[in-house]
């Protein structure tokens, strides 16, 4: 059995024959503006998952022709919504200095971490304030059973609401709380 790999960048050689030149960094520049202006969602350019099953053609230029004739604003569309957002990067990034960066690493590792790491307790201490009983963080031995604190002498688990929608293969036997970091604090489901 012979097994290779063909690199995305191959596939567009083979395809088209050519890949265009970008300077350095600017892809990761107009990924970053087009993630904040949606500028290539379905609704500006179509659901491209269906449009390309509608095309019948074999070659790419075919595929060009196609699309623009189906969608004669959509490219025009995107990058009218993802240019403004190119000026609002260069603007900011021109503020971005050293103090401005030692500011945003303290913010990550210092702030961001400890609260992120210790929120845990925020959400024990809550709900056993709410019952009228007490907690406790879970030691390094319970950790490995999947236990992440107590509340009133009772082992659960803290998970992310993602976490439901996992397929894994841990089995955790407590009660799950399940918290969902949303801009202006945590929202939090437990059956206990």
């Amino acid at each position: 059995m012979v097994k290779f790999k063909i690199k995305n960048i191959e596939i567009q050689e083979i395809l088209k024959g050519e890949t265009p030149e970008f300077p350095k960094y600017s892809t990761q520049l107009m990924n970053l503006a087009n993630s904040n202006a949606q500028g290539t969602r379905p609704k500006v350019v179509g659901q491209l998952s269906d449009l390309i099953q509608e095309f019948d053609g074999l070659r790419l230029d075919d595929w060009e022709k196609w699309y623009k004739n189906k969608m004669p604003n959509a490219i025009d569309n995107a990058v009218e919504k993802i240019h403004p957002m190119v000026e609002n990067l260069k603007t900011s990034i021109e503020k971005v200095d050293k103090a401005l960066i030692k500011k945003w690493v303290e913010d990550l590792v210092i702030d961001k971490t400890f609260m992120g790491l210790k929120f845990q307790e925020a959400i024990l201490n809550k709900i056993a304030t709410s019952k009228g009983v007490e907690y406790r963080l879970a030691e390094p031995k319970d950790e490995s059973k999947g236990i992440d604190g107590y509340i009133d002498n009772k082992p659960v688990s803290i998970k992310s609401i993602s976490y439901q929608s996992k397929v894994l293969s841990e089995k955790i036997d407590v009660p799950i709380i399940y918290y969902d970091k949303k801009k202006d604090g945590i929202s939090i489901e437990f059956d206990l």
